[in-house]
C-alpha cells in the first residue's frame, strides 16, 4: 500500500471528486453538487479525503467534525480498487483526523440497502445504532420562500 497517497481535498479537486462519486458512489444526495462541496471545502479545509494511486483518484470519504460529533459521508473506492485496503486506508485517516481534533465517537451515514457497504463497515468496527432513525428536512423549500 506504499504506493497509496491519502491527501485532503481542495477547491482544485471538485470537478473530479464528482465525476468520480457517479462510478464510484452509490446513492446522491442534494450536496452533490460543485456548490456544496465548494463549502464544505471552504469551512473545512482537511474534511475531504482523496485516496490516489499513481495520480488517479481512486477513493474518498468526508471526514466532518462540527466540534461536537464524527461524520463520515462518502466513503467510496472506484470499483476497479475495491479490496485492496483503500477504504480502510482512509478510514485510518478520518479517525486519525478525528483524534486530533478530540473526537470521541465516529458516525456514518450507510445505505440500508447497500449490503457491500454495510460489510465493509462492520469489517472497519462500525455497527448500526437500531435505536436512532435518521430525520430530515430539505431547507431548499425555506430558502426559496425568504
Amino acid at each position: 500500500m506504499t504506493d497509496l497517497r491519502i491527501r485532503p481535498g481542495g477547491p482544485e479537486d471538485l470537478d473530479t471528486v464528482l465525476a468520480f462519486w457517479k462510478t464510484a458512489a452509490e446513492g446522491t444526495s442534494i450536496s452533490d453538487d460543485r456548490a456544496g462541496v465548494e463549502r464544505l471545502v471552504a469551512r473545512d479545509p482537511q474534511s475531504l479525503l482523496l485516496a490516489e494511486r499513481d495520480g488517479e483518484l481512486v477513493g474518498t470519504v468526508i471526514a466532518g467534525f462540527d466540534g461536537w460529533r464524527c461524520h463520515l459521508y462518502r466513503l467510496a473506492v472506484h470499483p476497479d480498487h475495491r479490496r485492496r485496503g483503500i477504504g480502510s486506508a482512509l478510514l485510518d485517516a478520518a479517525e486519525e483526523r478525528f483524534v486530533r481534533l478530540g473526537g470521541r465517537r465516529g458516525d456514518a451515514m450507510v445505505l440500508v440497502r447497500n449490503e457491500r457497504a454495510r460489510h465493509a463497515w462492520r469489517a472497519a468496527g462500525y455497527e448500526p445504532q437500531e435505536q436512532w432513525r435518521r430525520w430530515v428536512k430539505h431547507l431548499g423549500d425555506r430558502a426559496a420562500a425568504e
